[in-house]
């Protein structure tokens, strides 16, 4: 790797076969690099990373991620995302990065503020990959784009761990544990509303948990169905209760669009063959734990 710039260094430890793979890698540095930026800050003594992003950084998750979710250890109503989003725009420029970090207008009344990071593809591809242009299936406008979220009102009952990461320098992260990830993730597959397009990327991070023996923490799993409405503030998360809920769930669900959701993000498909309800609950019976 003699002679290559530090982001080409990380390139080369992603073992691309083709050119999405290659956006994929990018993406991912680039995320990497924002939380690097917000590591620098007082960012995390007041929020942990969550969600999916969290889950594949910190603890191997084999899919490709779209966004950084964050949430407040406490609930804040005065905070502002905008302070942070000049470190992260400065950290991606000091990597070699042209990219924009804009805030999102905050619906009125809402706890959850946004912003977008932006950036064209192609113009990265070519600095940062050595590919050269033209590129079939890469418009000179396409723009690589990260959304941050970050929840002021959070609900209670969450876990917190320290992650560390040695690239692309070494920093930490406050964020979820385990147990409290999942909690997220189990109301996400009983409350989100899916409409005409099913999240399977929510089934597959559940396998995910269910396969390495994590359980639910059921505190926090509470206060978020209490929070969305979804369960009186006095119910206390059963197992016996979270599988009859999630059985139900499954029945409900599409799993051929479950599959298409999931098929641009995982590399090996052959692990959605047996997708269907009767799997899923199969699973479910037999290895959901919770914790109290």
């Amino acid at each position: 790797m003699t002679g290559l710039s530090p982001i080409q260094k990380l390139l080369a430890r992603h073992p691309c076969r083709n050119l999405d793979e290659q956006r994929q890698a990018l993406r991912q540095i680039v995320q990497e690099i924002a939380l690097l930026g917000l590591s620098r800050t007082d960012f995390f003594m007041r929020a942990a990373f969550y969600g999916g992003t969290a889950l594949r950084i910190f603890h191997g998750l084999e899919r490709f991620s779209e966004d950084l979710d964050f949430s407040l250890a406490e609930p804040d109503p005065a905070f502002r995302l905008d302070d942070y989003l000049d470190a992260v725009a400065a950290e991606l420029g000091s990597w070699g990065f042209v990219m924009q970090v804009e805030t999102k207008q905050k619906n009125a009344g809402s706890p959850i503020q946004s912003a977008f990071i932006k950036g064209g593809t192609l113009v990265h591809l070519v600095r940062i990959a050595s590919v050269v242009p033209p590129v079939s299936g890469v418009p000179e406008n396409e723009l690589l784009k990260i959304k941050l979220e970050i929840d002021t009102d959070p609900p209670a009952g969450a876990g917190f761990e320290i992650g560390y990461r040695l690239e692309p320098i070494p920093f930490s992260v406050r964020l979820y544990d385990r147990p409290s990830l999942f909690a997220g993730k189990v109301h996400a597959l009983l409350c989100r509303n899916w409409g005409q397009r099913v999240k399977g990327r929510d089934f597959f991070d559940f396998l995910w948990y269910l396969s390495n023996q994590t359980p639910v923490n059921a505190a926090h799993l509470a206060a978020r169905l209490q929070q969305t409405g979804h369960r009186h503030e006095q119910a206390v998360v059963t197992r016996d209760a979270l599988v009859q809920l999630l059985e139900k769930r499954f029945r409900e669900v599409d799993f051929a669009q479950a599959r298409q959701d999931v098929l641009p993000f995982i590399a090996d498909t052959r692990v959605l063959d047996l997708w269907s309800a009767d799997f899923f609950i199969a699973m479910t019976c037999q290895h959901l734990a919770v914790q109290p």
